[in-house]
């Protein structure tokens, strides 16, 4: 497959991605010229392109996150790595940090922030998240921590700890809960903990 080929390919992928999680979308046209999260993000793979390419194109790579950020509300430095079919709702005031490790299927909220809790250079300083985990708006995700496969963190958490897989973490600072039954509806999991309303 060539280059061009497999970029075509993960902007389908972006769209259909974005066309299951956000009820608002028309069509693909619609997401493709209205969403500055879709903006964001492919902006963001072009910039981490350039950026593991080496200190050479790494200027050129902050200059690009930089206008994205512009553009978009939304700051993704290209040292980040993101896995496939991210999605980001709304978009403004999104920030995810140069080691923040992001994994497939995962979805954030406006004014989310992936930061860090050092200043220490050359050390991961920003959160790992499994695939499949949601963040709800304004939520603070800090430091070098895991946040497992397919957990959930409540609109306007603090979470400076490890979530496990599956769990739910809600509040300042962020408390864990886990579901109630191995198959909770993720619906009923909004009920129980109302707090994860976005």
């Amino acid at each position: 497959m060539s280059l061009l080929q497999r970029a075509r390919a993960n902007v389908r992928e972006d769209l259909d991605a974005a066309m299951r999680r956000d009820p608002a979308a028309q069509n693909r046209v619609d997401v493709a010229v209205n969403s500055p999260g879709l903006h964001a993000i492919w902006a963001y793979r072009a910039a981490h392109a350039l950026w593991v390419k080496g200190p050479t194109y790494r200027p050129v790579a902050r200059a690009l996150s930089t206008l994205t950020r512009a553009a978009t509300g939304v700051e993704i430095h290209p040292g980040a790595r993101i896995g496939r079919r991210f999605f980001i709702d709304h978009g403004m005031g999104v920030v995810v940090g140069a080691t923040a490790v992001v994994g497939d299927d995962v979805m954030l909220y406006h004014g989310v922030t992936l930061g860090g809790r050092s200043l220490q250079r050359g050390v991961k300083r920003h959160p790992t998240l499994g695939d499949r985990v949601i963040v709800g708006a304004g939520a603070r995700v800090l430091g070098d921590i895991e946040v497992g496969a397919d957990a959930q963190i409540g609109a306007n958490s603090v979470v400076v700890k490890d979530v496990p897989a599956g769990a739910v973490a809600t509040g300042i600072p962020a408390r864990v809960r886990m579901p109630a039954t191995p198959d909770e509806d993720p619906y009923d999991r909004l009920y129980a903990e109302p707090a994860i309303f976005i």
